[in-house]
């Protein structure tokens, strides 16, 4: 695959400018870049959803197969079991009977050309599938993504995390050329990711992949194509993201060095250029140096070149507008399940001090956002009791992004009468808004950059317990650390459900509740403890019992 001379705009704001790139057919190559740099306008443009202004891409003529950030089924698959699902992803039987008709219409007109050549396009297709080997890559990969409990469910009855699960596993299953992987990991438990990680390694095929996930672009990449805000341009480096992250930082201490030397230059000639105008009228020769120094400042000023922007955070004031209880939330023997469905929880009990970080971890599916919508009211439990102190008040982020009204800018959704609209854009800011962007229409932002907006408009409620599920899903590594570093400073108390480590660790969580796998029909028994990294590893890594 190969790009030449990408141009693309939107209204105003240029995205691309003058970019080119070119890579083999095997590569695995991770697509980085901060959120709104145009990842996924990229993804957009290879399947010709998105028109460059100028340019072209050339692509392999291999198959292509997409998995979007959000996962949106037709209609008609929202009754269409699971198992049933992911073997779509080949439809052999379909093809075959495709296959058959032409060679009925090529019985009757032997002399058709046109007929024999969907005959042979037909026939490699069916063979591209792996006929022989379909019903043991299926089960390799339902086994291996831990969907073996959910093969004879309904699509309509999975939750979202389940729904990209199933949809990865059909991706993978389709045995594509080229596969286009937007935030892949955004849904998978650290032991499916692991799998999957590994499988794509190894993929016989071409895979261009956006993820916020270091570890998994580290382990999957040996390329990396690198999509600069600051420049508009794209680069591409050999190696994975940490290799590309030592080459960056060695280019921008080299940049920074030649234009710090460019700046020390053009200050002298400034300073000339000054006396020279400052001269006596007598001074002839100094005026006419100054003259020539002139033309020589325009140009080195022409050729100055640009640093990278760099975050400054700005001190904001992030406490609740009121303190909660010393209890602000209390759950009481509760429990619950879905209509058909297993029991999530049986007399789950627990409670949390005022300003505590406490954590939900288990894998996909195990009831870690229904929790959350009990605890908010979105849902019923079969018993058992929800409890808010009277002075508790709640901010709540859903990995929907409802709150959000994407007619609106960005400043007016974040917009509140406890700050200045000075304030908001201070705090904006520290969510990576700085200057003019707060007047973007929100519908015109990427997933991450609607998620910073959200996390943002969070804050801003200043409410004493804040709730959040999966809040850094679509933000590249170097944004969740700034955000992170926002809900450090929250001496509120928060709950989170997170599969990124490192971001639990810098918003300081002191306990976590820890889901185990259904067992036997039966509730598991949910279990309370300090936090530590080695013990969420253990949990995640080898999926066993924690007594």
């Amino acid at each position: 695959m190969h790009a030449k001379h990408l141009t693309l705009s939107f209204g105003s704001t240029r995205l691309y400018d003058d970019c080119s790139f070119n890579f083999d057919a095997k590569d695995k190559i991770g697509v980085v870049g901060v959120n709104g740099a145009g990842k996924t306008t990229l993804f957009k443009i290879i399947l010709g959803i998105e028109k460059l202004d100028d340019g072209e891409i050339g692509l392999p003529s291999l198959r292509l197969g997409y998995l979007p950030q959000e996962i949106r089924l037709a209609a008609d698959a929202e009754d269409v079991k699971v198992w049933d699902y992911i073997a779509s992803g080949r439809p052999v039987d379909e093809l075959q009977v495709k296959l058959n008709l032409e060679y009925e219409k090529y019985a009757k007109y032997p002399e058709s050309e046109a007929i024999l050549a969907r005959i042979n396009e037909l026939q490699d297709l069916i063979d591209s599938y792996d006929i022989a080997n379909f019903d043991h890559e299926l089960l390799r990969i339902v086994e291996k993504m831990q969907l073996t409990e959910l093969v004879d469910m309904r699509m309509r009855d999975l939750s979202g995390g389940q729904k990209s699960k199933v949809a990865f596993a059909r991706l993978l299953f389709e045995n594509a050329g080229l596969l286009l992987l937007d935030e892949p990991t955004n849904h998978l438990d650290v032991t499916t990711k692991d799998f999957v990680a590994n499988y794509l390694r190894n993929y016989n095929g071409m895979i261009l992949v956006i993820s916020h996930d270091v570890d998994f672009l580290n382990t999957v990449s040996n390329k990396t194509l690198f999509i600069n805000k600051t420049t508009r341009k794209m680069q591409s480096y050999d190696g994975n993201y940490a290799t590309f992250r030592r080459l960056y930082a060695a280019e921008m201490a080299e940049q920074d060095r030649r234009i710090s030397l460019q700046e020390r230059e053009i200050k002298h000639i400034r300073e000339f250029v000054e006396r020279a105008r400052n001269a006596k009228r007598s001074n002839t020769a100094l005026i006419k140096q100054g003259h020539v120094r002139e033309k020589m400042l325009e140009k080195k000023l022409a050729q100055l070149g640009t640093r990278e922007q760099e975050y400054q955070r700005v001190a904001i004031d992030v406490r609740p507008a009121q303190q909660s209880n010393k209890v602000p939330l209390e759950l009481q023997n509760l429990s619950f399940h879905y209509d058909g469905g297993e029991p999530l929880y049986d007399k789950l009990s627990f409670s949390l001090t005022r300003g505590e970080k406490f954590l939900i971890c288990g894998e996909n599916g195990i009831g870690k956002s229904t929790l959350l919508k009990l605890i908010m009211g979105e849902l019923r439990p079969d018993d058992g009791t929800v409890i808010f102190g009277n002075r508790t008040t709640v901010a709540y982020y859903a990995q929907e992004l409802e709150i959000l009204d994407e007619r609106e800018t960005i400043l007016d959704n974040v917009r509140s009468y406890d700050y200045s609209d000075t304030e908001l854009r201070s705090m904006l800011a520290n969510f990576l808004f700085p200057g003019e962007d707060v007047y973007k229409k929100v519908g015109v932002l990427s997933p991450g950059e609607k998620a910073r907006v959200a996390l943002c408009k969070i804050l801003t409620k200043r409410a004493n317990l804040i709730i959040l599920d999966e809040p850094t899903n679509h933000l590249d590594p170097e944004t969740q650390k700034i955000i992170g570093e926002n809900f450090r400073d929250y001496d509120g108390t928060l709950i989170v459900v997170s599969h990124d480590p490192s971001f639990v660790e810098q918003i300081g969580v002191t306990r976590m509740l820890i889901l185990p796998k259904h067992e036997d029909a039966k509730a598991p028994l949910a279990l309370i403890k300090n936090y530590s990294r080695e013990l969420l590893d253990y949990y995640y890594y080898l999926n066993s019992e924690l007594v």
